[in-house]
């Protein structure tokens, strides 16, 4: 066992899932995984080893099939999912949030629709809040749901949708004016719609369209698209929760756990690149010994395993936070600004460790220098998590003058 990254007081059953996880990704994802992102292939196979063991319902209640499981546990397992190849976790984490939001959030008949096809893994889930024009500034979308009868016509252009092709449900974020008086708040005119589709690209249901997916630098393997909606028909009981106007909180409820979420696969990523350079330290020779003998090593090595320390617990303190049902947005923030950061930095330097073999596709290190910046912007960019941060340090520690 890893010396870096435990979780003190984890039950025997939590223990058990991580261990079999660990197993899993050692075994299953990080001797494939560089040869499938290189080529930008959806990693079939491993996902339907993860349907197996359960992970698409680790945290969808026992009645509905899953593991019920807590927002720790399912943190760990992404953690150990990222440390293999952090696109896996991406696959989940969409997912995850969709049947999170659909469990806090939905109608009864809504969650005996899709909770328990959820949890073996039969539906898989994406969501949407991006637009072409805008990213973190999601109170200005222009995505549209009108009512007509007993329908809502969507129409609009969104963005930035991991899993946008392979998904069959989608929790798409569109404006519904219906009921709400000129002058509210845009925040409150807002309606999370539960969008059916068949997976594939192209016209995937009359009036919605999945054009393909979008070529990154890194995060490949996952299929991230664009969705265009235009004259989308939606039976009004498949808006989320049966009621309009409350998609804003609805979806940063689910940002919320998606943050702690990107965290953990901050603190993977930087662990795999931490042991990538410790081991390539003690393997590479120069001037008469290897390269972790010399000072200057072994002070970038010193660094980078107090920073996956570092990352590691606050992430976990961020979900035990929102499990005990408290507020958690603060820890949360400044667990992904924290992790993201770290991850680069650490990578970075496991990067400047192989020299210029790290420059080579043929070392894994490689991968993972593409990979880390991709946090620095999921979820919310480094700069929202402080503006975040700030205010609710204002809030909490408010001058009483």
């Amino acid at each position: 066992m890893a010396r870096l990254a435990q979780t003190p007081g984890l039950t025997d059953i939590q223990q058990e899932i991580l261990a079999t996880v660990r197993d899993f990704v050692d075994k299953e994802i990080i001797p494939v995984a560089t040869e499938l992102e290189h080529r930008d292939e959806y990693p079939t196979q491993i996902v339907e080893g993860l349907k197996e063991l359960g992970l698409f319902g680790l945290m969808i209640p026992e009645e509905y099939g899953g593991l019920g499981e807590s927002l720790l546990t399912y943190a760990l397992c992404v953690e150990e999912i990222a440390r293999g190849w952090m696109s896996v976790s991406g696959i989940i984490n969409t997912h995850f949030i969709v049947a999170y939001m659909l469990k806090q959030h939905g109608t009864q008949e809504q969650k005996d629709t899709f909770l328990p096809r959820m949890a073996a893994g039969e539906v898989r889930g994406a969501f949407s809040m991006s637009e072409p024009g805008l990213g973190s500034d999601v109170s200005a979308i222009t995505s549209k749901g009108v009512k007509d009868g007993d329908d809502y016509v969507l129409n609009g252009q969104k963005m930035w949708l991991t899993n946008g092709g392979s998904s069959t449900l989608v929790a798409v974020l569109c404006r519904s004016d219906e009921g709400h008086p000129e002058g509210t708040a845009r925040h409150k005119s807002m309606t999370t719609f539960l969008v059916e589709k068949e997976p594939g690209f192209g016209e995937v249901r009359p009036g919605l369209t999945i054009p393909g997916k979008i070529d990154k630098m890194g995060y490949k393997g996952v299929d991230t698209t664009e969705l265009i909606m235009d004259g989308l028909r939606i039976p009004a009981n498949r808006v989320l929760g049966g009621v309009t106007g409350r998609g804003f909180y609805q979806m940063m409820d689910g940002v919320e756990v998606g943050r702690v979420n990107v965290a953990a696969r901050g603190c993977g990523v930087a662990h795999r690149a931490f042991e990538l350079g410790i081991s390539y330290a003690q393997q590479r020779h120069t001037f008469g010994k290897p390269i972790a003998q010399h000072q200057a090593i072994q002070f970038k090595l010193a660094e980078m395993a107090t920073k996956v320390e570092a990352a590691h617990a606050m992430m976990v303190n961020a979900a035990r936070k929102k499990d005990s049902g408290e507020r958690n947005d603060l820890e949360a923030g400044m667990a992904k600004y924290l992790a993201a950061e770290y991850c680069k930095e650490v990578v970075e330097d496991a990067f400047r460790i192989h020299g210029g073999y790290g420059f080579s596709k043929e070392y894994e290190i490689e991968r993972l220098y593409r990979e880390a910046p991709m946090l620095l912007i999921g979820e919310g960019t480094a700069e929202i998590q402080k503006m975040i941060i700030g205010r609710r340090l204002l809030e909490e520690y408010r001058f009483q003058g």
